[in-house]
């Protein structure tokens, strides 16, 4: 039989399973995506580089694609998205006041990194995952894995909270907003549907507010920079998402995949099925393997 580190790039006793199967994902990912851009070469790099103007979700659902194939794939899966995307960053070049820069550049690799992987954290904890400490430093070192995926050496990223916080403290004073920031913003705030999304547009409006709310989880210091929408109550806000986080758990995983694109939920099917062949009951689905009494040797209680 297989071993699990031969099934699944990370196993489910890892602390990624409970971080990356929580749907308050959604909201760290959009997050991040807005902390990101605070990066005025980063920023450029997505402006000039991709078609995030015309369709900002599908830039969510590709990132989505990523971390999913990274964390839930099998290692050849990883490794084959993994030289993709560095095949593909290392020929995209960003202009910038008259220079040339690359997109592999490993200062922007690192800042994309860390302000997806911060935004998970914080937002899964804030919103009601109970980690402890150790956990969510566990968790930072484990994403030291996903960053070698992208080029980065694991020793030169962030492994725990200290360090990331570390490292942000040495990025706030090249941060800025430029336009391309400020836009991106109000890109993500009211975003234009894709195409086979297009069907949803009646609801658009309901949009707004979940973007909203991924603004108001970003640090105060990222708010004041921006400055779109006024501040409201922080207690205000941990209760959205903690309302956001309890009806979004709650949807059987069949029906939440379907907010993934078609490759995705394919690879996510395909992870449960060689776990069942090595003994996790996925009845429950992957979400389901976040209780220890699913995996192999153990049995639920009756």
């Amino acid at each position: 039989m297989a071993s699990i580190e031969e099934i699944v790039v990370q196993p489910p006793q890892a602390v990624t399973w409970l971080v990356h199967l929580d749907r308050s994902m959604w909201v760290g990912g959009v997050r991040g995506l807005m902390l990101q851009a605070l990066h005025p070469l980063a920023m450029r790099g997505v402006w000039q580089n991709s078609n995030f103007q015309d369709d900002p979700f599908g830039r969510l659902r590709r990132t989505a694609d990523f971390v999913g194939r990274v964390t839930f794939g099998s290692p050849q899966e990883a490794d084959e998205i993994g030289r993709k995307v560095r095949g593909i960053h290392r020929m995209l070049r960003i202009s910038d006041g008259g220079r040339t820069y690359r997109v592999d550049d490993p200062e922007l690799l690192l800042w994309v990194h860390c302000a997806e992987v911060s935004s998970y954290l914080e937002v899964a904890r804030r919103g009601g995952l109970g980690l402890t400490d150790r956990q969510a430093d566990r968790y930072l070192h484990e994403q030291r894995k996903s960053a070698a995926y992208v080029g980065l050496h694991p020793d030169d990223v962030p492994g725990s909270q200290a360090e990331m916080a570390a490292y942000f403290a040495e990025m706030r004073p090249k941060l800025r907003v430029i336009d391309e920031s400020a836009a991106t913003v109000r890109f993500l705030l009211w975003p234009r549907l894709p195409q086979e999304l297009r069907r949803l547009s009646p609801g658009k409006p309901v949009y707004f507010p979940f973007g909203a709310l991924c603004y108001y989880t970003l640090p105060g210091w990222a708010r004041r920079m921006y400055g779109t929408l006024p501040e409201v109550p922080r207690s205000t806000v941990t209760a959205a998402l903690r309302a956001f986080r309890l009806g979004a758990n709650s949807l059987p995983e069949h029906v939440h995949d379907l907010a993934f694109a078609e490759p995705t939920r394919q690879m996510l099917a395909a992870s449960r099925e060689r776990l069942a062949k090595a003994g996790y009951d996925v009845s429950k689905g992957l979400k389901g393997l976040t209780d220890p009494r699913r995996w192999p040797g153990t049995t639920l209680a009756a």
